[in-house]
């Protein structure tokens, strides 16, 4: 079975890319520019990750980021986090080391603002072009070609980059200088918190009340309660399934993030910070690997 969903893929001109990061964002976000005509060298910290997307997909693995950067006209990373980003682009077998000048590195990992300024001081040393460009809409988003990508950096490095993203995104907007897609991305993330905690209570004080709640989703999701994870989640979370999208974990995660850069700029967060320590819970409760969604499991 194929891990990606086909597409009409937008005409743009071949280029030789490096993905690095094959995870469940990365390996079909990579898949859709091997299946756009671009010619995509992959590297993964488990080579049977890449030897898979290579069996699938074409194309070829390097055992090192550098090794895969090589000759590319432009590298794309999706990893989990800070540590990760630096272990794969900075250093002697980063992946900036094998990056000719003119080259562009694109960063969709969801990482913090300091990270996405210090990468683009490194690109410009190296006379490289940058964006942080992180992503929305989860696996299904990635698996479809419907993602959604926030991107911060220069005007031209967005324009060039562009035509290549749209492989597998719906749409794809610069949002301002170097950190400001990461910003974005913070948004996105107090929104979704705000409204998955806000959904699971709805759904939790309903169910007690005895109503039937598949019905009741059919009737406010023609109202103003519609929201996207109300369309895709509900359901789900009624029938007590979790094993979608987007893992607790790796909320905490991003919530961490906004969490610290909120203390920086003096953003008053009481309910995303309060949304993250209801996350802890479910951690503790073993749901780590949960999707975000979950949180209905603590009022039950």
């Amino acid at each position: 079975m194929s891990s990606l969903n086909p597409r009409p893929y937008p005409a743009t001109a071949h280029r030789k890319l490096a993905f690095i990061g094959l995870g469940a964002m990365g390996f079909p976000m990579a898949g859709h520019l091997a299946r756009a005509g671009h010619t995509v060298t992959v590297y993964n910290r488990n080579p049977a990750k890449a030897q898979a997307w290579v069996a699938e997909f074409g194309g070829s693995s390097q055992p090192t980021p550098r090794l895969a950067a090589q000759g590319a006209d432009m590298v794309l990373c999706c990893v989990g986090n800070d540590a990760d980003v630096r272990a794969v682009l900075l250093g002697e077998h980063g992946a900036l080391a094998g990056l000719a000048a003119g080259a562009l590195l694109v960063d969709h990992t969801t990482a913090s603002v300091e990270l996405a300024r210090e990468l683009d001081a490194c690109a410009r040393a190296q006379g490289l072009h940058f964006l942080d460009a992180p992503v929305s809409g989860g696996e299904v988003g990635a698996q479809n070609g419907q993602l959604t990508l926030m991107c911060g950096g220069a005007p031209e490095a967005y324009e060039r980059a562009r035509p290549t993203l749209q492989a597998y995104a719906r749409a794809v907007t610069l949002m301002g200088p170097s950190g400001a897609g990461q910003l974005t991305k913070m948004v996105n993330q107090i929104c979704i918190a705000g409204l998955l905690q806000g959904l699971s209570e709805a759904l939790a004080f309903g169910q007690r009340a005895g109503l039937d709640m598949e019905q009741v989703l059919e009737v406010i999701g023609q109202g103003a309660a519609q929201s996207w994870q109300m369309q895709q989640r509900g359901p789900t979370m009624v029938a007590d399934r979790f094993d979608f999208g987007f893992a607790v974990d790796w909320m905490r995660k991003d919530l961490g993030l906004v969490l610290a850069e909120a203390r920086r700029n003096g953003a008053a967060l009481p309910v995303t910070a309060l949304v993250d320590q209801f996350y802890a819970d479910v951690q503790r409760m073993g749901g780590g690997r949960w999707d975000t969604s979950s949180l209905v499991r603590r009022l039950r």
